[in-house]
């Protein structure tokens, strides 16, 4: 005998809510895994060329954008301002001009601790603070990607500070695990803050030269560039002035593409043609850590 229409519609309801579970905790099996397929390499230029978004500083940049074979090779003011201009430095294989010479251990203290070779301190805006909670294996990825790519002879011109730097930047970092990827919120977090240290950007400060962590991801913060005068948007939950009301959908289109909920274009220097490239995953994690922040009006 025929089934009627709505016992049909019950059956298909069922497999498909069945369907959608073992789709479910299929993604949630991959995002607990590392990635199998990704080597050492694979993950060091997956972060260096996306989230990290390295090159917004250390690349060079022209008129139309990236200058062509100066990838990573420095010698970009990042800023200038009255307490000190910074200029990236060359971060190529290079011995004479990048860090060709330096050692791997030596590559991972400057990018984690701050310190480089000759025992000097690297200024702001890199952010160490930042920095000191990546993971060994992530520090480790990253190192061999820079290894791997291109050497390019460029002088930068050096970092000037007006202002006294630390001696340091706190003891030697011991060992650091990243969170498991099947912890979205943890993992967004770290995503969001050592590897591509948004709230950097997106955290006013409080006491001079600290960010406010009760304000963690207020924004408020001003960015001058040939844009003109961009400010860092509250990117808490907050209804009335962060991302409270957006979606997930438009919160992914302002990271990757720079277009805010109303359809306005967004300015540096938010890395949107880096961010453009972050894996689905990763992405999601990020918006997960994001709605997972204490909701606070600027």
């Amino acid at each position: 005998m025929a089934r009627t229409a709505p016992t049909r519609r019950r059956d298909s309801v069922a497999r498909s809510n069945g369907c959608g579970t073992l789709i479910a905790a299929f993604l949630l099996l991959l995002a607990s895994l590392p990635a199998l397929a990704e080597t050492r390499l694979e993950r060091g230029r997956y972060l260096v060329e996306t989230i990290a978004a390295c090159g917004n500083c250390h690349t060079p940049q022209g008129p139309n954008g990236p200058l062509p074979g100066k990838a990573l090779a420095g010698n970009q003011v990042i800023e200038d301002n009255p307490a000190f201009r910074a200029v990236a430095s060359n971060i190529t294989p290079d011995r004479r001009t990048g860090i060709g010479a330096w050692t791997d251990a030596q590559i991972a203290r400057a990018i984690r601790e701050g310190i480089r070779p000759d025992g000097s301190v690297i200024g702001p805006p890199m952010p160490i603070a930042w920095y000191r909670d990546l993971a060994d294996e992530d520090v480790a990825a990253m190192v061999a990607y820079l290894r791997s790519i291109p050497a390019v002879a460029n002088v930068s011109e050096k970092s000037t500070y007006r202002m006294p730097l630390p001696p340091n930047y706190g003891p030697p970092v011991g060992r650091v695990v990243a969170p498991p990827r099947s912890d979205m919120v943890r993992y967004g977090a770290y995503l969001a803050g050592p590897v591509g240290h948004c709230m950097e950007c997106h955290t006013p400060f409080g006491a001079p030269g600290q960010r406010d962590l009760e304000r963690l991801g207020v924004g408020g913060q001003p960015f001058e560039g040939p844009w003109g005068v961009s400010v860092a948007a509250n990117i808490t939950p907050g209804r009335a002035t962060g991302l409270g009301g957006w979606s997930d959908a438009e919160i992914e289109r302002a990271i990757r593409r720079g277009v805010s909920q109303d359809g306005r274009q967004l300015f540096p220097p938010m890395p949107f043609g880096h961010y453009a490239r972050i894996s689905t995953p990763d992405m999601a994690a990020l918006i997960a850590y994001l709605r997972s922040l204490p909701p606070v009006e600027r």
